[in-house]
């Protein structure tokens, strides 16, 4: 018989940190709570602006994603839990220090938000759908429901602009929040989610639109996202380089490493790059099929979730 004794208390299960405890549903919830922070901050703000009219797909078309995108992710993210009766127990209490207590409390009340906004443009944008329903003939209460919303619109755009951009930087401090793995251990997280989030949502109103003028602007926002996150992507290599031992080491997952390609192939040149290429092509006046570069922005941002997730867990500091 073999025996053998731990004096760290490294190997002891349920007690030693366990490498790859979250799975696919993260990297599908961080990804889209920014696809939704980054339309929901869109509508709210160019709907305070006053051009909804201008801008329908922003305002108006675009907001029946974040509903579906939230229910998505938030699905995804109770089925990733060990415990999933027990989520309720997030919201009886609130501790600021911890991001995880704020996405909680944020997602409870974005996710009711974006219902409301999107059902307040229900009949403006769906009038075939609700002419074969008739929702509004058979329950009476959501025609005061509707006008309601419709007078207040503003005060919900002003509540969620913050919230969205709370959510979006939220999904990358999440990460960063986690101290013991060398490469989430960096305050660039948070502006790095937020701005690819935003970048996200600006490709997936590109997307939906059918307006020339209104394609041509998000692909400016776009293209000046991209750029930022580029910046971002850059600052934060150098500062694992800049950073100690063990940050190298797991930077180097990213450069060199097994998540290389996923990395740089995937996420930085199909995912950022060749957009901006694009869309940078198009803004000078050659035609591009729009579908193109914002389907690689979104692919990329996706991606991204899933290389920063799974190659995170790969690394630890040893104390």
């Amino acid at each position: 018989m073999q025996e053998e004794l731990f004096t760290s208390g490294r190997h002891i299960p349920n007690i030693d940190p366990s490498l790859q405890i979250w799975h696919w549903p993260i990297s599908l919830y961080l990804f889209l709570g920014g696809l939704a922070a980054g339309i929901l901050f869109f509508a709210a703000l160019f709907y305070i602006l006053g051009k909804d009219k201008e801008y329908p797909t922003a305002v108006k078309i675009a907001s029946i994603v974040p509903p579906i995108a939230l229910s998505i992710g938030l699905l995804a993210l109770v089925y990733d839990l060990t415990h999933k009766l027990y989520t309720w127990q997030l919201y009886t209490t609130f501790r600021i220090e911890s991001p995880m207590s704020w996405g909680a409390w944020v997602l409870l009340i974005v996710t009711p938000l974006s219902f409301l906004w999107t059902f307040s443009y229900y009949r403006e944008v769906y009038p075939k759908m609700e002419a074969k329903l008739k929702l509004f003939q058979r329950l009476k209460f959501l025609n005061s429901l509707e006008a309601f919303l419709s007078k207040n619109r503003i005060y919900i755009a002003y509540a969620l602009i913050p919230l969205a951009l709370i959510l979006g930087v939220y999904t990358g401090i999440l990460l960063s929040a986690f101290n013991a793995r060398p490469l989430w251990n960096n305050a660039i997280l948070g502006p790095l989610f937020l701005t690819s989030g935003l970048s996200t949502g600006a490709a997936a109103i590109i997307l939906l639109s059918k307006d020339k003028h209104e394609r041509h602007l998000f692909g400016k926002i776009d293209l000046a996202l991209i750029i930022v996150e580029l910046a971002l992507i850059v600052h934060m290599i150098m500062g694992y380089y800049a950073g100690s031992q063990v940050q190298l080491e797991a930077m180097q997952l990213l450069v060199g490493g097994d998540f290389t390609v996923m990395f740089f192939g995937f996420v930085v040149i199909l995912g950022l790059l060749v957009p901006a290429v694009m869309e940078l092509i198009d803004l000078i006046g050659f035609k591009v099929p729009v579908i193109v570069p914002a389907t690689l922005v979104i692919i990329g941002g996706l991606v991204f979730r899933f290389v920063m997730v799974e190659a995170g867990q790969l690394t630890r500091y040893l104390y």
